[in-house]
């Protein structure tokens, strides 16, 4: 479930930031379509991980927040921040000494 293209970095940013509106998840994840930030949105509003909530205004707002379900998971993004910042040289070493085919 989380682990899904875009999960992770959706659910980072509503832990870290809060409460959010589309386009401000956007501007934090640049490299998103509107598309499959939809999709995601919608995923996880469905696994229970986001709460949608729609202003009756004009324009129209709606602001994606994060669920207690979703802030469970918060030690876990803490854990593996941390395994990435003290492994993070063992990585670059790796890519540098790889001789394979290019991979994006």
């Amino acid at each position: 479930m989380i682990y899904s293209k875009w999960t992770s970095p959706v659910l980072w940013c509503l832990l870290h930031d809060g409460r959010l509106r589309f386009g401000e998840l956007r501007v934090r994840l640049p490299r998103v379509t509107a598309k499959m930030l939809t999709q995601r949105l919608r995923q996880l509003e469905r696994d229970g991980f986001v709460t949608r909530t729609h202003f009756d205004e004009v324009p129209p707002r709606v602001e994606y927040e994060a669920t207690d379900l979703a802030r469970s998971l918060a030690p876990v993004f803490t854990t593996l921040g941390e395994w990435s910042r003290r492994h993070f040289a063992e990585v670059e070493a790796a890519r540098a000494a790889y001789k394979g085919p290019l991979v994006s």
